[in-house]
């Protein structure tokens, strides 16, 4: 069941296997699968039993099952009650692995060092500390851990995760991690699986002498200890002796290490750049590519460390979808998220989180009524086991998706819903269902929520401050009872002020119109076009009041007359607009501010590049950009109008590309104002669509640069930005290696 080495190569084969045979269960492989039976029941949506099962014990591995439950709760629900109870579990565990780690151990036969195990289960109690740390954000705290665990990935993969082969001790597995493409660089299918293993006991002399310095792996120090390569395998010295396979606590160990470096690594490159930078000057730099490869190889595996890091990678994938605008390869990652959860769920076919993911799945493939149908069956009262936390954001998602399909009363009901099982936000909640009631005509009920909000607000805070999103509900509150007033009208009833609904306007921050269907994006256009005052830039979405003819499809000649950018890579416009003015005093326009006209240029802008419109899209971005320095409290419309003109950049271009691959030209299949570049054949892409795909990745990059110094720290919801553009710079990257490998 378990690895095993000789140490003595003198014995006779007798000798040799008697003693084998004493060390053959590995003395903490019993606690280690009394744990792995607790944390089948956490995945299974049974917390409950989960909780009970590590209660019964008090050692290290049902210490940690406790911590874990706690940090599960605590992530998925973000209440600062349970991010302190997961502190104090998670403290617990982690001293309790440090003192493990300074006992005696019992000897044992294994490829890896004694108590090793002990060094895994501390640093998994010290990642997730760090975790909980930035959720609260508290980022101190999380730079912090990062000095436990380089120590330990150097031990476990002293030459890095390109190959599993060069583990340490001589490890020798019969399958390999292998990068067949540069696809596989940023979106490795984690299917690697664990074989057999040959070690010798004479290999214990390849440790590092020096423990490595701390940045050393990641930033090339030099004096970092080298490990020899020196290949010498247990089978070739005792033939006789059969060849031992890993056993749960060497699993543990190869799938612990890669979970923990690979998590870290992946949270870090994703916090704000501000907080990045306090470490900067100690050389840290995170390596994206190397933290998912490093979950992959977790992923692989059977231990519960490879169920966890399939959830990452299920959760970065789902980001990637979401919030990046635009993928090198979707197909690639639809085809492998959707093989992470297939594993997990197969083993564990109740876990709402799998469930979650498998919903997440349909909604990116464009099936937002398949999306719906599970998390609504998922939701059903007679399911066997409940877990509230991880219920809350199965209806957190059924929420937003059913705000994408315009069923704004459903999605009212459903948000509001979120209130009543955890308490983070419930002022964001309000907001965001209030917003679908303005929409329904239901201002008085709207109103109501509104009145609401600042109260819940504070009632709630985290660290004692307001939650990002709560700082930009609190200016848009004051924004529309500041235009009341103007208007005349009563500031008790500023709800009948708002004409776009402020629940799209806030589901722009989750990029929730570019999921969704054509036909709902026309719908959105044709809205809000209809307010006054009319919208200037011409699109053939857009029917004139005294024209009744039906708007020409994306394909057709009308809809891609040429089109001169006016966008410039400034943070300011170019040409200054004057300020809104009204010849009549009794009569008032709709969006009658820069802010408010800016904030519908961005949506008709993304909404026309949904449905195909390109031309037009990039009409209504760059006018919403162009408003930036009118502006007064969507100071965040700049900033996201660049980006998404960087993702209109990119997918342009693949349009073309796709338009060309069915034999249209693009000319006639893509609302697109560039000229086609010849063809030419032979093998690789065409040199006149590469060269024009360098160009957009060129362009989408500068105006990535514009994107954030438009959203500084002082902008609402800058963070979130802010990994928007990493994400969208690690697609560019990844295009640009795909494009060199045809070239």
């Amino acid at each position: 069941m378990m690895s095993g080495v000789r140490s003595d190569s003198s014995s006779t084969p007798t000798t040799t296997t008697t003693a084998m045979s004493e060390h053959l269960v590995h003395p903490n492989a019993e606690l280690l699968e009394s744990a792995t039976k607790g944390f089948d029941l956490l995945f299974s949506n049974n917390i409950v039993g989960a909780r009970q099962h590590f209660a019964g014990k008090e050692d290290p591995f049902h210490i940690l099952g406790q911590g874990v439950c706690a940090f599960l709760e605590a992530a998925l629900g973000m209440e600062s009650g349970l991010m302190a109870e997961a502190s104090r579990m998670l403290a617990l565990s982690e001293a309790g692995t440090r003192k493990q780690m300074k006992a005696p151990k019992k000897k044992y036969n294994t490829r890896f060092p004694q108590g090793l195990e002990w060094e895994i289960l501390n640093a998994d109690a010290v990642v997730l500390l760090g975790m909980t740390h930035a959720l609260s954000e508290s980022y101190m705290g999380y730079l912090q851990c990062m000095y436990s665990l380089n120590r330990l990935y150097k031990t476990v993969f002293p030459n890095g995760l390109h190959d599993e082969s060069q583990l340490p001790f001589s490890l020798t597995l019969t399958k390999t991690i292998t990068q067949a493409t540069a696809i596989s660089h940023l979106h490795p299918i984690p299917h690697i699986t664990s074989s057999v293993v040959e070690v010798s006991s004479s290999s214990y002399a390849t440790l590092p002498a020096a423990v490595p310095s701390l940045f050393g792996r990641w930033t090339g120090s030099t004096n970092v200890a080298s490990t020899p390569n020196i290949a010498v395998h247990h089978h070739h010295h005792h033939p006789e002796l059969p060849t031992i396979p890993d056993g749960p606590v060497e699993e543990l160990i190869v799938a612990g290490t890669a979970f923990g470096f690979g998590l870290f690594n992946l949270v870090f490159s994703l916090l704000p750049k501000k907080v990045q930078g306090l470490v900067g000057f100690l050389g840290f730099k995170h390596d994206r590519k190397l933290a998912l490869r490093a979950l992959s190889v977790a992923a692989s595996k059977k231990d519960v460390h490879g169920v966890f890091a399939g959830l990452v990678l299920m959760t970065y994938h789902g980001g990637v979808l979401l919030l990046s605008g635009y993928q090198a390869d979707e197909a690639r990652i639809l085809k492998e998220y959707k093989a992470i959860v297939d594993d997990v769920e197969s083993r564990y076919p109740d876990g709402a989180l799998w469930i979650l993911n498998r919903a997440k799945i349909l909604r990116m493939s464009n099936d937002a009524e398949g999306a719906i149908d599970i998390l609504q069956k998922a939701m059903r009262p007679e399911r066997p086991h409940h877990f509230v936390q991880a219920d809350m954001v199965l209806v957190f998602e059924l929420a937003w998706v059913l705000l994408s399909q315009r069923r704004y009363q459903e999605a009212a009901d459903t948000f509001i819903k979120i209130t009543e099982l955890n308490s983070w936000s419930h002022g964001t909640y309000y907001f965001i269902a209030a917003g679908c009631h303005v929409f329904l005509g239901n201002i008085e009920k709207a109103q109501a929520m509104f009145d609401k909000i600042p109260d819940l607000i504070d009632k709630k805070k985290i660290s004692g401050k307001d939650l990002p999103t709560e700082v930009y509900i609190k200016k848009k509150l004051a924004f529309y009872k500041e235009k009341q007033v103007r208007r005349g009208g009563d500031v008790e009833k500023f709800a009948e002020a708002m004409k776009i609904n402020p629940a799209e306007e806030i589901a722009i921050f989750w990029n929730t119109h570019t999921r969704i269907s054509a036909t709902i994006a026309e719908t959105h256009i044709m809205e809000w076009a209809s307010l006054s005052p009319p919208v200037s830039i011409p699109s053939p979405l857009i029917t004139p009041p005294t024209t009744m003819s039906a708007p020409p499809s994306p394909t057709s000649p009308s809809s891609i007359k040429s089109h001169k950018s006016k966008f410039s890579l400034k943070s300011k416009p170019s040409t200054p607009i004057s300020p809104l003015s009204n010849p009549d005093p009794h009569f008032h326009y709709d969006l009658d501010t820069h802010d408010e006209l800016a904030v519908r240029s961005l949506l008709l802008g993304i909404n026309h590049r949904t449905a195909g419109y390109f031309v037009p899209a990039r009409a209504f971005l760059e006018d919403a950009h162009s408003r930036h320095a009118h502006i007064k409290i969507n100071t965040w419309v700049g900033g996201v109008a660049v980006f998404e003109l960087a993702v209109l950049d990119l997918k342009e271009v693949e349009a073309r590309d796709r338009a060309e691959s069915v034999g249209y030209s693009p000319s006639s299949s893509v609302a697109s104002s560039t000229t086609s570049l010849p063809r030419v054949e032979g093998e690789g892409m065409a040199v006149g669509r590469r060269e024009e795909w360098e160009i957009a990745l060129k362009n989408a990059s500068a105006k990535l640069d514009v994107a954030l110094t438009l959203s500084p720290n002082t902008v609402d919801l800058s963070s979130r930005l802010d990994s928007r553009i990493a994400m969208l710079r690690d697609e560019i990257a990844l295009k640009r290696e795909w494009l060199s490998l045809v070239a």
